[in-house]
């Protein structure tokens, strides 16, 4: 049985590092994936920012779940050194942080190009980062992503089974919906290599994300049978919610505000992040 640790993408709360410990606090969250933060996206920083990253993490009682890095987000034939050598520093910063995991992805193609055409190159490229990382460390974890090579299913087994101890998965459910993968099949394929899970939820109709359990992930289901992993397993949060500066002023007016809210759509970052995380603690309470 898994002990699960509550973690988040709380740029999606707050811009700041202390407004996105804040959220975490008063979600009952106790780790943070960091992406966004006061000076930027987490693979801009130095070694020195991590520092104090850590120092405030430390004082507040937050520990890193994973590195929310975008590497391997660019187009397979962009300058991959140069990606390469910032890929290197975020290894390091994620020693500074204390965790032992780093989120990446698969590469984008040109819209004429197939996707055997190009595995080689992408595989070759892939090992690269999960070998350096791993000799320093650190653990590679692949996300399935809309438009990368690895946004299926049986695509994201091919990169898992091929890299297996050197590369494991991050199950996004609503990322699998926006590309018409049917979540507990996936699941079944996948959890063997499955390292954490992104909770966020998503509609086949149409592709918009939901709080969890709103929409088509089957949340509960799916928990269920992560929740037969051994070990602590990091779920983290990433709302992903319509916010609608102009909705407190409709609320006032009456009426309007109830149908956007029954669309998942909120005042601010803080209510959509708030919506979310408490959506997630319902999920949790019917496992």
């Amino acid at each position: 049985m898994a002990k699960f640790i509550l973690s988040a993408f709380a740029d999606e709360a707050g811009k700041t590092l202390l407004e996105q410990i804040d959220a975490l606090k008063a979600n009952n969250f106790t780790a943070l994936e960091p992406r966004g933060l006061d000076k930027g996206n987490i693979s801009t920083y130095t070694p020195q920012m991590c520092k104090e990253v850590k120092k405030i993490l430390d004082d507040n009682g937050i520990i890193v779940s994973s590195m929310g890095s975008p590497f391997g987000k660019i187009n397979i034939h962009d300058d991959f050194n140069a990606h390469f050598d910032s890929f290197k520093v975020c290894v390091e910063n994620a020693n500074i942080l204390g965790t032992n995991k780093i989120r990446m992805f698969s590469f984008y193609k040109n819209d004429d190009e197939k996707w055997e055409d190009l595995r080689d190159d992408i595989f070759e490229k892939l090992d690269i980062m999960a070998t350096y990382s791993l000799k320093n460390g650190v653990l590679c974890c692949h996300e399935n992503e809309k438009d990368i090579y690895g946004d299926t299913d049986t695509r994201c087994l091919d990169i898992l089974k091929t890299f297996e101890g050197k590369i494991r998965g991050v199950f996004d459910p609503a990322n699998f919906i926006q590309c018409g993968v049917q979540i507990l099949p996936a699941y079944e394929m996948l959890a063997p290599y499955i390292e954490y899970m992104h909770i966020k939820d998503g509609r086949y109709a149409d592709g918009s994300i939901t709080p969890p359990g709103k929409g088509d992930g089957n949340l509960v289901e799916l928990l269920r049978l992560f929740n037969k992993a051994e070990g602590e397993k990091f779920l983290t949060l990433e709302p992903h919610l319509k916010v609608f500066a102009g909705l407190s002023e409709l609320e006032k007016e009456g009426g309007t505000a109830d149908v956007l809210k029954d669309d998942y759509t909120y005042p601010t970052n803080r209510d959509a992040f708030n919506a979310a995380a408490n959506a997630l603690h319902e999920v949790l309470a019917q496992i």
